[in-house]
């Protein structure tokens, strides 16, 4: 057969390109790793779309490696883009040291902000423990968009941990409930999980079951089934010590009444979080959207400072996440 009438490959990466992106993923792993190990941590992001060509986000659970591909535009047919990944896989393997079996492997379609639609993409629910801090979380690395725990608010988990002894937490848009297990763990006096998606807090009442010889005595937990927004008008007033709230970019769930439009809903949500605080009460509020602009004028607090840099782990540094604030009643 000629040349000219061979049926056409699949087009597979350069080999100078794959050098490219194994010796930046060497770098950074080499680095990164050694932190973590420095700081006793297992759980940890070692690569996040670096380099353009590889738009990949890849985490450590433990023994086990997350690696998501951001959807983009690459212009490859569905086979093309099979032969990509299959030239990429081999060299993060290599040199993060992980069989192709401990590879988890995601596309990430956009999203108008994290866990604000609950998307289960499988059914697998092949679940196992990660340990962060002392403590034990469920991760789910097959089944959903996101894992079970966000591993850029490991700093903030830890101040709530050292804040919150005797006094009562909330945790709004709970999520699974990572921050309410480090609020126990902590000595807390009462913990409120509040969230839309029965999922999640079935899936955080597992994450406490978990930890529960970890808080000593456990506190009062409850995990509430309801719309932050409607809930929050029926909050009990001058009540809670400490609030962290960690909303949707965007959400707009049949089950809500209304939509969310974080940047156009952040002041009145944080006012009546403050409303069912405690004078002098501390507000943890964050945001993963980029272009966020804190209205503090229309704000009611005695103060507010931005903690963003504070909160941001090493394995984040250099570029933004999102938007962290302590805002204080």
């Amino acid at each position: 057969m000629s040349e000219e009438n061979k049926p056409s490959q699949p087009s597979r990466i350069s080999e100078e390109k794959l050098q490219m992106f194994r010796n930046r993923l060497v770098k950074t792993y080499k680095h990164l790793s050694k932190q973590a190990r420095r700081q006793e941590v297992t759980c940890y992001r070692v690569y996040d779309h670096d380099l353009p060509e590889f738009p990949f986000c890849i985490e450590f659970y433990e023994d086990k490696v997350y690696l998501a591909e951001y959807q983009r535009r690459h212009g490859m047919t569905e086979e093309e883009h099979e032969a990509w990944l299959e030239s990429c896989l081999p060299t993060i393997s290599e040199v993060l040291g992980v069989p192709d079996d401990r590879i988890y492997y995601r596309e990430r379609r956009r999203k108008a902000g994290r866990h604000g639609q609950y998307e289960k993409l499988a059914t697998e629910q092949e679940f196992f423990i990660a340990k962060e801090a002392g403590l034990s979380f469920r991760i789910n690395l097959t089944d959903y968009l996101d894992t079970g725990l966000f591993l850029d608010h490991r700093i903030t988990r830890g101040m709530v941990r050292e804040e919150v002894k005797d006094r009562r937490m909330l945790n709004l848009f709970c999520y699974t409930g990572s921050f309410s297990v480090y609020a126990a763990a902590g000595g807390a006096q009462r913990v409120d999980s509040v969230d839309l998606s029965k999922t999640y807090l079935n899936w955080a009442e597992e994450n406490m079951k978990l930890n529960a010889p970890a808080a000593s005595p456990a506190p009062e937990a409850n995990f509430i089934h309801a719309d932050v927004k409607q809930w929050l008008d029926e909050a009990p007033s001058n009540y809670y010590d400490l609030v962290v709230m960690d909303p949707p970019t965007f959400s707009n769930s049949k089950r809500m009444k209304d939509f969310l439009d974080i940047q156009r809903d952040h002041a009145e949500l944080i006012n009546k979080t403050l409303h069912a605080m405690r004078p002098g009460g501390i507000l943890y509020f964050s945001t993963n959207y980029r272009k966020f602009q804190l209205e503090a004028e229309k704000i009611a607090a005695a103060s507010w400072k931005d903690i963003t840099k504070a909160t941001t782990p090493f394995d984040f540094q250099g570029k933004l996440y999102r938007w962290c604030y302590k805002i204080i009643k």
